[in-house]
């Protein structure tokens, strides 16, 4: 069973917190073969440092194709290789702002009503492929220092509906709440688990907690209870 994150920063973090002896521990425990494996994506050259709602349904949709677009590969070269392909976004994708009336899915400003557009278009690619499975991460948030409080409140608005409406039950797209994880259900990364007040990274102390809680909702995923809450 061979597994795929993408990350870039933030995702890095909890990886290196030890999700890959994780599973190897846990594959000589229960006699498994999962085989996880990990890549920034997209990266810094050509494409550019962005994996953002608009980034995944860039390179995955709207260049959908055979081959890589700007040397990153499509879910049609992914979901060849990938029994399960995990992907997130980095915080600065939490800088939401104000909607203005007029989504548009071809735009990569940062707002919750292009966010919704290119996130259901996503869903229906990644339909495509029902024999992959696909881990999605709420975004990951803010400290206070790094926002305000009307920008906290959308980032979280949209990992609710990430969630609780655009997660489906019963296909093969399943949600992992890192969002509420690192704010305690509040609006702000907490202090605690960050860098430093004006840092949005997590820091060592909270990355030891999260990648066991990532790598057990892995698991479940895998081993058919993805839909349980």
């Amino acid at each position: 069973m061979k597994i795929l994150f993408l990350h870039h920063s933030t995702g890095r973090i909890i990886w290196e917190a030890g999700v890959k002896k994780w599973f190897k521990d846990y594959n000589k425990k229960k006699g498994t073969r999962y085989d996880i494996n990990e890549r920034d994506f997209p990266a810094e050259s050509p494409y550019g440092w962005n994996n953002y709602p608009y980034d995944y349904w860039n390179i995955w949709v709207r260049n959908a194709a055979d081959n890589a677009f700007k040397k990153e590969p499509t879910l049609e070269m992914l979901t060849k290789k990938y029994d399960m392909i995990i992907f997130k976004h980095c915080f600065p994708g939490s800088d939401i702002k104000a909607d203005i009336g007029k989504p548009e899915i071809e735009s990569d400003d940062k707002r919750i009503e292009n966010y919704v557009l290119q996130y259901n278009a996503l869903k229906q690619k990644m339909h495509e492929f029902p024999d992959v499975k696909f881990l999605v991460w709420t975004g990951a948030a803010l400290v206070r220092g790094a926002t305000d409080e009307e920008r906290a409140a959308r980032a979280k608005s949209f990992s609710e509906w990430v969630r609780s409406e655009w997660d489906e039950p019963g296909d093969n797209i399943f949600v992992w709440d890192f969002f509420n994880l690192e704010t305690g259900g509040g609006l702000y990364l907490k202090d605690e688990y960050a860098k430093s007040p004006a840092n949005s990274h997590p820091n060592e102390e909270f990355a030891n907690t999260a990648a066991p809680l990532f790598c057990e909702r892995i698991v479940n995923v895998l081993e058919g209870r993805g839909d349980q809450r």
